[in-house]
């Protein structure tokens, strides 16, 4: 019965889900921003601050919500301080680093690392 359940769930490109990912916590980061800086114009009545070129889109706000739902529910201490590290600190580091930084071997880190995207692409719903 347990083979027949494996059967059932689709082959994944990996590489695209890791794409997904990391591209949905860059993106992330300038929609938190975005977000926080649309409230702060509201409350000062100050919503034209900017000339805007596009519309906003309405779901920005729902994505920043559940990318930090996910963040915070879908992963494990380790996963997160390593996504956070590596993609959400604003600062460009190299995975040796942020493996340095933990205190984790180069294996253990990769390891992590693939177990937390999926665990968010997950989450998200990517996958």
């Amino acid at each position: 019965m347990e083979a027949e359940q494996l059967v059932m769930f689709e082959d994944v490109d990996k590489s695209l889900v890791r794409s997904e990912v990391i591209n949905a916590l860059i993106e992330y980061r300038a929609l938190k921003v975005q977000n926080e800086n649309i409230q702060e114009r509201i409350e000062v009545g100050a919503t034209n601050l900017y000339p805007s070129i596009r519309e906003v889109d309405p779901l920005n706000k729902i994505k920043v919500s559940q990318m930090e739902r996910s963040l915070k529910h879908s992963l494990n201490e380790d996963e997160r301080s390593l996504l956070e590290r590596k993609y959400l600190s604003g600062v460009r580091v190299k995975d040796i680093e942020v493996y340095n930084d933990l205190g984790l071997d180069k294996d253990k880190y990769y390891e992590i690392k693939r177990s937390a995207i999926f665990n968010l692409a997950t989450a998200l719903g990517i996958i």
